[in-house]
């Protein structure tokens, strides 16, 4: 079976083809950072019209590298939610007149979903079950997964996800959006010794996790510098990078305890950093525990993700082509796939 993965969730237009017996076929990613850029942040409106632009073009693009049309399409999977209503909407119409059009089936996917499964399209893949971490904008969780569909949330934020606390941390140290990516660049160069931060909830005796409190940190040390030169600025960015990595890891460890799971499934943006791949690599083999990740092409949100986990639910395509888009989707509701 050959799936069209369509995702516009939010700030990156995403389409792939998923072959259920060859692996992927194709990719495209386009995203939006140099067009939010200049607002510090994504515009909802902007980012659904850019998505109008960029769907069909890079679909047809996919199509041409794996020397393939729209007729070989066996099925279409697109982001129902969550996300921005406005861009899922883009998704969601395009994958359903498509798939009138070709009278194929549609599968309305769940964007966290995607993101769990996609170290599946890895190279070793991990078997079920597994915990998993998933860090993905607004979302810091730890789930025992058992199976497609059988989802256990064992711990998660209660206020900022660690990628926020990436993004807004790096905006008080004048990084500039989205300034996650250019913390962890600083924090390679920075002395992680020079300044403490806290650990939120790092010995909460649960598996939630806080973030709020570690970004006020830095606000309050950044007030406290006379200057903010880049050493200092550096030396911030690895100190908070440290602190972030210590209570992933930890957790993730406490997960694995108490599940009794032997595998740690990481996906997401966050799923990215060097030094948090660094940490659970070394905890893996002290440990004795296996540790997957996505490809890094497939960390930030893409089509490929959505075209695989639409593979894996096919059995739920809907035949009647309406816009099924769902700005707040609870994980939990989807059906198990036997």
């Amino acid at each position: 079976m050959l799936v069209l993965g369509i995702e516009s969730s939010c700030d990156e237009t995403g389409v792939a083809l998923y072959d259920t017996e060859r692996g992927l076929r194709a990719h495209r990613i386009h995203s939006q950072i140099a067009m939010h850029t200049e607002y510090g942040g994504v515009v909802p409106e902007l980012a659904s019209r850019d998505h109008i632009r960029r769907v069909l073009p890079l679909t047809e693009s996919c199509m041409a590298e794996a020397g393939l049309s729209l007729a070989d399409i066996d099925a279409i999977a697109y982001t129902a939610g969550p996300g921005l209503a406005g861009a899922l909407l883009v998704g969601a119409s395009v994958a359903n007149a498509l798939g009138f059009a070709l009278q194929k089936p549609v599968v309305d996917v769940h964007h966290l979903e995607g993101h769990l499964l996609s170290p599946l399209l890895a190279d070793p893949r991990p078997g079920f079950p597994f915990v998993a971490l998933l860090v993905s904008g607004g979302h810091t969780q730890l789930m025992a997964v058992r199976g497609i569909g059988q989802y256990e949330l064992l711990g998660e934020t209660v206020d900022d996800a660690a990628g926020e606390a990436f993004d807004k941390s790096a905006k008080l140290l004048g990084l500039g959006y989205p300034g996650g990516p250019a913390l962890s660049r600083l924090a390679d160069q920075g002395d992680a010794t020079r300044f403490k931060l806290p650990r939120p909830m790092l010995h909460s005796g649960d598996l939630d996790f806080s973030f709020s409190g570690l970004k006020t940190a830095v606000l309050n040390l950044v007030k406290q510098q006379a200057e903010l030169d880049e050493k200092t600025v550096a030396d911030i960015c690895a100190a908070f990078q440290e602190a972030i990595v210590e209570v992933l890891l930890k957790k993730c460890l406490a997960a694995l305890k108490e599940t009794g799971m032997k595998r740690l499934v990481i996906a997401g943006g966050v799923g990215a950093n060097k030094q948090l791949r660094n940490a659970l690599d070394e905890a893996a083999r002290r440990r004795k525990f296996e540790v997957f990740y996505p490809p890094l092409a497939l960390c930030t949100d893409n089509g490929a993700m959505i075209a695989f986990a639409g593979a894996m639910r096919l059995k739920f395509a809907e035949p009647d082509y309406s816009y099924n888009c769902r700005p707040r989707w609870d994980l939990s509701s989807l059906p198990a796939v036997g």
